[in-house]
C-alpha cells in the first residue's frame, strides 16, 4: 500500500512541476514577461541597412495557388494539306505538335503575375518542302469560366534544310490574374488556325 502512495505522491509531483514548467513558459507568450522587452519589440524599427538586406536576401513569394496550364482539347496540334485534300496524309505539307508547357507565378497585391510557355515543333509531310512555317498559337487565361486574357501569337519557324522539322518556343510574360482566393482559375494554351 505505501508502495502505490508513494508511487502515486511521485506522479502528482511530477505533473505539478510540468504545469509549473508550462506556466513559466507561457507568461511570455500569453502577455506575461518582461514588459520592457515587450515594448522594445513593439516599437522596433529597421535601419535603411538592415531593410535593404532582407530585401536582397528574400525570394519572390511563389504563389502556392499557381493556375495549372493546359492544352485546349482539340487544339494540340495543326495540319496543313495542299490542293484542298484535307485528311489525306499523303497530301500533308506541314503539321505541328505541342510538346511542352510550363507556367510559374508570383503573387502580391491581390495579383497573381504569371509567367508562361510553350515549345513545340513543325514537321514538314510528304508534300511539304517548306523553309519557313508560322505557327497560330493561342494563350489564354480563364477565371471562373470567364477569358480574362486571350492573346494569338504568330510564331515563324525556320526549317533549314535538309532537316525536316523545327523547334519553337514562346514565351509570355507577366501576365497579371486578379485573384481573391477561391476562384477557379485556367491557363490554356494551344494552336489556333482560325483567320
Amino acid at each position: 500500500m505505501t508502495n502505490i502512495a508513494s508511487h502515486a505522491v511521485r506522479i502528482l509531483t511530477l505533473g505539478c512541476g510540468a504545469a509549473l514548467l508550462a506556466g513559466c513558459s507561457m507568461g511570455g507568450l500569453m502577455g506575461g514577461g518582461n514588459s520592457a522587452q515587450t515594448q522594445n519589440l513593439q516599437n522596433a524599427t529597421p535601419s535603411p541597412a538592415a531593410v535593404a538586406q532582407a530585401q536582397t536576401s528574400a525570394l519572390p513569394a511563389i504563389a502556392t495557388q499557381c493556375p495549372p496550364i493546359k492544352v485546349r482539347p482539340g487544339s494540340e496540334a495543326m495540319f496543313y494539306y495542299g490542293s484542298g485534300r484535307t485528311g489525306d496524309a499523303r497530301a500533308l505539307q506541314y503539321q505541328g505538335v505541342i510538346d511542352e508547357t510550363s507556367r510559374n507565378c508570383v503573387v502580391s497585391n491581390g495579383l497573381i503575375t504569371v509567367n508562361m510557355g510553350v515549345v513545340g515543333r513543325v514537321l514538314l509531310g510528304p508534300q511539304g518542302n517548306q523553309s519557313s512555317v508560322n505557327a497560330p498559337v493561342r494563350f489564354a487565361v480563364e477565371r471562373d469560366g470567364q477569358a480574362i486574357f486571350s492573346e494569338k501569337y504568330t510564331i515563324p519557324v525556320a526549317i533549314a534544310a535538309p532537316a525536316r522539322s523545327a523547334e519553337f518556343v514562346k514565351v509570355i510574360e507577366n501576365v497579371q490574374v486578379p485573384y481573391l482566393g477561391g476562384e477557379d482559375i485556367t491557363i490554356w494554351v494551344g494552336f489556333d488556325t482560325r483567320g
